[in-house]
């Protein structure tokens, strides 16, 4: 009885992992306009290129056991992503990430798909219908690497250091190799300035490698459902290569970078008046969390 007394009030604790994690594992009034607005998108996407989920749904055998045909892999990154995306969900700093989240990823996709670096199903350099997966993707980071960051506190400093130096100058080099057909394009030139720019110059390692993490741990299971379902396709032919899987964590440390500049600028910019003064009626009118 005293043991378990004892583990209950450890656990209990403010300064236990639960006790930091817990006041972040909650629904907000945001939750429900994200979680609206998340299907709604989902829905509109359906409507919109029905095609696309006819192609999906006609691999399935409803007549027989279907269970077997049915594609766990998506189901289950669909659920991951749903919860992150509404825990402690707070639209008024969320909105930020979807719209750098939404560009950041229409820029990529551009690159991607007119370099032909790798190819959608559907023959379309972008498909508009893949962009909304960056900006959701951009949010289920930001989940993450705020829970990465309260179970690693401030420990370790000089361990992030050293994997700070290990990733990214691995990384980069696997980005040369991977990219090195289409060093001639414009784009890839940018996003190997871009790169080389953000790991020289780094604003915090603990957070840069926190977030390359997640970012590449969620990257994973969306680069292994897209290939192995041929939705899109490298070179390659890898399914999925490394790079790509690395890719989206280098991705998110450019979105959070980004994030980090306007922040920064807006406030002291007079170019961006007109666009700060209507950010700030939109946000004025959203919940605040």
């Amino acid at each position: 009885m005293q043991l378990e007394a004892s583990q209950t009030s450890t656990t209990n604790e403010p300064n236990s992992l639960w006790g930091r994690l817990r006041p972040h594992l909650r629904w907000t009034r945001s939750s429900t306009i994200l979680l609206g607005t998340f299907l709604m998108t989902i829905t509109l996407i359906i409507v919109i290129w029905w095609q696309l989920a006819a192609d999906l749904l006609a691999l399935i055998d409803w007549g027989g056991a279907w269970w077997l045909y049915m594609d766990w892999l998506l189901l289950g990154v669909f659920a991951v992503m749903t919860v992150l995306l509404v825990i402690g969900a707070d639209i008024r700093k969320d909105a930020l990430i979807i719209a750098v989240g939404a560009a950041g990823g229409l820029v990529i996709e551009s690159w991607g798909t007119q370099t032909h670096l790798w190819t959608y199903y559907t023959f379309e350099r972008p498909p508009l219908w893949i962009i909304p997966a960056w900006p959701i993707a951009a949010l289920s980071i930001d989940r993450l690497v705020r829970f990465l960051r309260l179970a690693v506190e401030e420990r370790g400093g000089r361990v992030f250091d050293v994997l700070y130096w290990l990733i990214f100058p691995t990384f980069y080099a696997l980005m040369i190799a991977f990219v090195a057909p289409t060093f001639a394009k414009p784009m890839t030139i940018a996003a190997l300035v871009l790169c080389a720019f953000l790991i020289v110059f780094p604003r915090d390692r603990r957070l840069t490698v926190l977030t390359f993490a997640a970012g590449a741990g969620l990257g994973y299971f969306l680069e292994l459902w897209g290939t192995t379902r041929l939705c899109w396709m490298y070179y390659t032919k890898q399914m999925p290569p490394l790079f790509a899987v690395l890719a989206h964590g280098m991705a998110a440390v450019a979105f959070w970078r980004v994030m980090e500049l306007i922040r920064t600028m807006y406030p002291v910019m007079p170019i961006l008046r007109p666009v700060r003064s209507a950010a700030d009626r939109v946000l004025a009118w959203l919940p605040g969390d």
